[in-house]
């Protein structure tokens, strides 16, 4: 797999794969990143980027020729690449949109700047369109290393142990429970742990994590919580 990070600011992203997990699968040729500023596909004078909104508004909006040059371009390089657009104009991604996504053989991530796109851009070349959260960012950068962390993740031998992916938060319908060490601290005021888990019942080991997890969601997450309680309303 491929990951294109079309941007202004290449800088922004490209230390985050240079450490960490990521780094190692990358190094291990298990997924490639690269990075298109599509400031050097502008033609004019000064490489500007942006305009004026038409019929007014604050701030200034990506213009169409340079990022349509670029994506033309990319497009024509990976015919089939998925191209995705980050923006709080659009559905939330969700651990099973990384998931599916896992599976495509190039990710183009365009990041936004300034009030966003000109729409006719998104129109004319986003497979997708994805947001991490309703809430407002100074530039899609941070949303696209998101949305590639969590999909890489899910690339096979990615992780160390693939087994860790099935009992995560999100992959089944509570949050993952509370996690341990053995050893015992001196300086946490709280420092019990039940004991249960010391004695090797793997049965009731189970039966208590299930435990922790649903009073976990129903503290972090009621709206999970309610919709896992109305299944198992249904289930009796």
């Amino acid at each position: 797999m491929k990951f294109v990070f079309v941007t202004l600011f290449p800088h922004l992203i490209q230390p985050y794969f240079e450490d960490g997990i990521l780094k190692r699968a990358i190094d291990k040729q298990l997924f490639d990143v690269e990075f298109v500023n599509f400031r050097d596909y502008s033609t004019n004078k000064h490489k500007k980027i942006d305009a004026p909104a038409v019929g007014g508004g604050a701030g200034m909006v990506i213009e169409v020729d340079a990022l349509h040059t670029a994506l033309t371009h990319l497009k024509d390089k990976y015919p089939s690449s998925k191209i995705i657009f980050t923006t709080p104009q659009a559905k939330v991604f969700h651990q099973q949109d990384a998931k599916r996504l896992s599976h495509e053989e190039v990710i183009v991530l365009v990041s936004g700047r300034y009030e966003g796109f000109d729409e006719r851009l998104i129109e004319e070349f986003a497979d997708e369109v994805l947001s991490i959260g309703d809430f407002i960012l100074s530039g899609g950068e941070l949303a696209s290393m998101v949305i590639a962390d969590s999909i890489a993740r899910n690339i096979p031998m990615v992780l160390g142990n693939q087994q860790s992916l099935e009992t995560e938060s999100f992959e089944g319908e509570l949050l993952e429970a509370p996690t341990f060490t053995k050893k015992t601290s001196k300086t946490l005021t709280h420092n019990h742990i039940i004991s249960e888990f010391f004695k090797g019942n793997h049965g009731i080991i189970s039966s208590l994590k299930t435990e922790l997890a649903i009073a976990k969601t129903k503290y972090h997450r009621p709206d999970i919580f309610k919709k896992y309680k109305t299944r198992k309303k249904y289930e009796k």
